[in-house]
């Protein structure tokens, strides 16, 4: 089909809205929105200096459809969904499997402190975000440091009798047990909050302030402590401030690309503080320029995460500004570096950028060593790209979760692994529970809802092969699949590779790395099983079935598991034994004798 672009274009109104290209089949190949529809589509026909990567997207076009909103807002809101849901394929799309951490204040009467990744909560303060976890559990440790709040988890804050070792070492005031005042917490919170705030020449001079004082009334004990507190900060401030010398919050953008692949590598500067790097690779941004792909980046990243003070740019600002500027609210401060501190922490970005394309790279080349080795073991027509892996895990029955774990490419993919809670089965029954789970992520293929695999392993041998090969002959599904079963003494390399169709079983070298490859996916199949079955168990555990009796609240239920020690002895106890429990009478007792048999 041909594309007439001239008609087409004669027809678009020039309000703000938002475009899809289409290709054969109805495939979207882009999604992209607009301040001024026949302006920007207008562009991609009648422009000759169209990238490559452009230029055959628009060479794949046979319909462009256009949805006009009331406002470039709502564009941009409409193209994000569009973008999520559609997942086209020549979108620059940044896929982050986590959000970012961050430490969190809680808003109790003397508050924890805690490293926090997810959902905001009213009543709790975040600092951050902060790029990975190491840079949190860093800041944590100092906290604990310098002003000693507590971190512990409410449960055992408010059932401690003594106070705990992190009082014994210095590192918490003991408030659980009121060996602090309300009064003097809520300072320490308060400076606590300042310091995370960036601004640490405030926590200094307060704490200055508070050391003379004690020194006036003669308390030199207090006033060495505050001293003591001051160095400490003095001495983490000199170490981390790098060459800033303020208190500033800086986001550190590079972007390169090495081979065909991009990479853009966020280091965060808060307070002044370098708080450590991040790369993240683009999908689908095969031929896209670095500028392409920090442009995509900033826009995608800014609609979730609080824009800094200033952004510092490896590459030229203007379009990266322009893009944000669309994007945010406010004033916005896209740079390139300037001063010396800047262009050392460009530098460092870029090199960063650039070990971790390297990194890339190698795992790329070894996966695809390791996938052409894998089709010439099996003896298959094409090298799979796809692989996925099921594992079933449980304990004598208890708690079954099956997991599918995903190889795409060169690597795991974890954003699309799946866990399902087997449940209508007989207890430790792994031949249903496996076709449970195959069935459940097989109709959707089958129903053309989701993405085929060109390889499925299994973890198990002829039986659970067996049934596997059943479930897809159910659902009308031709993939190739095989198990692996456990050699002797179940030591690695020694595993048989088990077939649906019969055939012997194939034994491999100890050192294929085809083999290494099955080993690592069926170990990550195991290690996302196991890891599910035991939260599953422990919050079976961990839910009282007292929760579920008419008549045993909350008061209650913590009388009976102090009484007893737990659940487990509740369990146990008589009908006489539960009576003596304060509040528990005996036709309650009962009740609870017999709900828990």
């Amino acid at each position: 089909m041909s594309f007439d672009a001239k008609a087409f274009l004669r027809t678009l109104t020039e309000e703000p809205g938002v475009y899809r290209m289409i290709g054969e089949g109805d495939v979207v190949l882009y999604v992209g929105k607009a301040k001024n529809l026949k302006r920007r589509v207008s562009s991609y026909f009648q422009r000759t200096q169209l990238s490559p990567r452009i230029a055959i997207m628009v060479g794949q076009v046979v319909r462009v459809d256009t949805t006009a909103t009331r406002s470039e807002a709502e564009a941009l809101i409409l193209e994000n969904n569009l973008i999520k849901s559609l997942g086209p394929k020549y979108n620059i799309l940044f896929r982050d499997d986590k959000s970012y951490p961050y430490i969190a204040l809680s808003g109790d009467e003397f508050p924890q402190i805690f490293y926090h990744r997810g959902g905001f909560k009213k009543g709790v303060r975040y600092f951050g975000p902060f790029p990975n976890s190491w840079a949190v559990r860093d800041t944590l440790h100092l906290m604990q440091k310098i002003f000693r709040l507590r971190t512990c988890e409410d449960t055992t804050f408010s059932n401690r009798s003594r106070p705990c070792l992190l009082y014994q070492i210095q590192r918490c005031t003991g408030p659980c047990v009121g060996l602090i005042e309300k009064e003097a917490y809520a300072a320490d919170v308060r400076l606590a909050s300042l310091f995370l705030g960036g601004r640490h020449t405030d926590v200094v001079d307060d704490l200055s302030k508070r050391m003379q004082e004690a020194s006036d009334r003669l308390a030199f004990e207090q006033a060495a402590a505050y001293r003591d507190q001051i160095r400490n900060l003095q001495a983490v401030l000199h170490k981390q401030f790098v060459e800033s010398a303020r208190d500033e919050d800086v986001d550190v953008l590079a972007a390169i690309e090495r081979g065909g692949l991009v990479c853009v590598n966020l280091a965060m500067i808060r307070g002044g503080r370098h708080l450590g790097d991040r790369p993240l690779f683009p999908a689908n941004a095969q031929g896209c320029a670095p500028l392409d792909a920090l442009v995509a980046f900033v826009e995608q990243h800014y609609q979730d995460h609080p824009l800094p003070g200033r952004i510092l740019v490896n590459l030229d600002p203007a379009p990266v500004r322009e893009a944000l500027e669309a994007v945010v609210e406010g004033k916005v401060v896209v740079v390139a570096a300037r001063y010396e501190n800047e262009r050392a922490w460009i530098g460092m970005a870029e090199n960063n950028a650039g070990l971790a394309l390297l990194v890339r790279e190698q795992e790329s080349s070894r996966g695809e060593q390791r996938l052409e080795a894998l089709r010439d073991a099996l003896q298959l027509a094409d090298v799979p790209r796809r692989i996925e892996c099921f594992d079933i895990s449980h304990a004598m029955g208890e708690a079954t979760v099956a997991s599918c774990v995903v190889w795409d490419g060169s690597a795991m993919k974890k954003s699309e692994y799946r866990r399902y809670n087997i449940a209508g089965i007989t207890a430790g029954d792994d031949y249903a529970a496996m076709r449970q789970a195959l069935t459940r992520r097989y109709e959707k293929v089958a129903a053309g809802e989701g993405v085929r695999p060109d390889l499925i392993l299994i973890d198990g041998g002829k039986g659970q092969m067996g049934v596997a090969r059943e479930v897809l002959a159910e659902l009308g599904l031709d993939i190739m699949m095989f198990g692996v079963a456990k050699g002797e003494s179940r030591k690695p390399g020694l595993e048989e590779l088990v077939f649906p169709d019969g055939r012997e079983p194939v034994h491999m070298r100890p050192d294929a790395p085809a083999l290494h490859l099955i080993q690592e996916i069926r170990d990550e199949a195991h290690r996302f099983a196991i890891t599910g079955h035991r939260a599953r168990r422990a919050k079976a555990r961990n839910t009282s079935s007292l929760e579920d009796i008419p008549g045993v609240g909350p008061t209650r239920r913590r009388k009976l598991l102090a009484a007893f020690g737990g659940i487990a002895g509740v369990r146990d106890a008589t009908v006489e034994d539960l009576c003596r429990v304060d509040g528990i009478n005996r036709h309650l007792a009962e009740q609870i004798y017999n709900a828990l048999r």
